[in-house]
């Protein structure tokens, strides 16, 4: 048996368990786009692959609802890879492996060391759901199923027009129930390349590299403001303090792995006289003390750990080490600016994602978001006067628009409606500081009335990634209903 197979609706989670066992990273969907191929052509719908790799399927409406409104179920195939540095799990091979837990504030499904792909497997496998079934009432119905959506939205911005038919949009994308999102934050990345000089380590210096890791991590949009420590962040604070009390050399700099996951984990190599070795290991242990306080409501397992490598030949010059430390020391990180129109949104936030040292070149991702231009442009000319005091450069790329809330939207009407129909009480409308696709489709469909729904899902983008059962069964009946109630063209 199943670890899900009880659960309800049965459909839905047999369809997410499937979803698991196939391996569907970003940039590497080639697998579950396949296998969806061929379930939608066993089931006799109509199905397209687009020049970038999106699936479009397409199935007539159910007896009597012909006249009504087409609808487009929206969801994204592909998910985050995140796992400790400790886990053997190759997300181009593996399955994901889910099971259940109980918890106080009722039952989770969640994964055995890795994130989940909830977001957005089970939007994805609702939408399946919907197209298998035989006796759920709706009209004409579209699927359209993205590519890359976790790491560039390289789908959504290949959209092309004339493909899709359907006169509302209804996003799965979303991770609270009880919420109907009607807008989203836009975004750009960006990327500092800092040039790293080198010189020979001098004789009698030993070497280290120093880690830190057992962060709770999250996803850089919904997770941003509630306190999460950025390991990069940590780390390169403890490093500026210890290159002014004790004069280490870096060798090497990494940390995070996503532009749009706050950093779990970081890591440093360096050498340091011997003299300075027992001094250095006490300042690290009160360091180590003193944010563990700090964080100790929110970080429960952060944890720095020093060892001994082999020795290393070459270290940075003292002058690409202070540029590169002082620069990343400054350089902002989480959020810059509450909403001043939507009470608890984020309005701009950055995430310093990734540190990589590749030969004689440092790279440093950074993913801003803004529900608005000018916020984001707040941020990128503020990245762009840290890296003037240097001699690193900086690019801008993959933006792409928020997406501007329609308060005359049919379909949040619709959906709200529904919402208080079948559970008698009124859904909070949001606007959510992730970043959905739903911008980028009014580039190819400019007309479409769209609305995003989704279950409870936290932590995204982290191995504690978990969704809500009970909220996955609401999230379905209003789906369901949705449907049946879309207005007549």
């Amino acid at each position: 048996m199943s670890a899900l197979s009880h659960l309800k609706p049965t459909s839905l989670w047999q369809l997410f368990e499937k979803i698991c066992s196939i391996p569907h990273p970003s940039k590497h969907e080639q697998k579950i786009s396949a296998w969806i191929q061929a379930w939608a052509k066993a089931q006799g719908l109509w199905v397209k692959e687009d020049k970038v790799g999106n699936l479009i399927i397409k199935k007539p409406a159910t007896k009597g609802m012909e006249d009504r409104k087409g609808v487009i179920l929206q969801a994204h195939m592909d998910m985050v890879p995140q796992k400790n540095s400790d886990v053997d799990h190759d997300f181009l091979t593996d399955a994901i492996k889910p099971y259940i837990i109980e918890e106080a504030d009722g039952a989770w499904v969640t994964a055995q060391d890795t994130t989940l792909g909830a977001d957005n497997g089970v939007g994805l496998a609702s939408a399946l759901a919907i197209l298998a079934s035989d006796d759920i009432e709706h009209g004409p119905l579209e699927v359209l199923i993205t590519i890359d959506e976790e790491a560039g939205m390289t789908g959504a911005f290949g959209l092309e027009s004339g493909w899709l038919d359907g006169d509302i949009l209804i996003n799965t994308d979303s991770e609270q129930e009880g919420e109907v999102y009607m807008g989203c934050a836009g975004g750009v990345d960006a990327e500092i390349s800092f040039n790293l000089a080198f010189e020979a380590v001098p004789q009698g210096w030993q070497a280290f590299n120093l880690s830190i890791s057992g962060l709770k991590g999250g996803h850089s949009g919904v997770d941003i403001h509630i306190g999460r420590a950025n390991a990069n962040k940590l780390l390169i604070r403890f490093l500026t303090q210890a290159v002014e009390s004790f004069n280490i050399r870096l060798t090497e700099l990494n940390g995070g792995s996503l532009r749009n996951a706050i950093p779990r984990e970081a890591f440093a190599s360096f050498v340091v006289e011997s003299k300075q070795v027992e001094p250095l290991k006490a300042a690290l242990a009160d360091y180590l003390a003193t944010i563990k306080e700090n964080l100790k409501s929110i970080e429960t397992d952060l944890t720095m750990l020093l060892i001994a490598p082999e020795e290393f030949e070459q270290m940075w010059t003292a002058a690409t080490q202070h540029q590169v430390l002082h620069a990343l020391n400054v350089c902002p990180n989480g959020v810059i600016r509450m909403s001043d129109d939507i009470d608890g949104v984020v309005e701009t936030s950055i995430n310093l994602g990734v540190i990589r040292t590749k030969g004689k070149k440092l790279a440093v991702m950074c993913l801003i978001r803004s529900l608005h231009n000018d916020g984001r442009s707040q941020v990128e000319e503020t990245l762009k006067s840290l890296v003037a005091l240097t001699d690193a450069s900086i690019t801008f790329s993959g933006a792409y628009p928020g997406w501007k809330p329609d308060t005359n939207s049919a379909i949040m009407k619709v959906v709200s409606d529904t919402y208080q129909q079948l559970f008698n009480k009124v859904p909070d409308i949001m606007v959510i500081h992730a970043g959905l696709e739903c911008g980028l489709f009014k580039t190819a469909y400019p007309d479409l009335d769209m609305v995003s729904i989704g279950p409870t899902i936290k932590f995204p983008h982290s191995p504690d990634e978990k969704i809500n059962i009970a909220s996955v069964e609401l999230y379905w009946q209003l789906l369901v209903k949705v449907l049946a109630n879309i207005p007549k063209k």
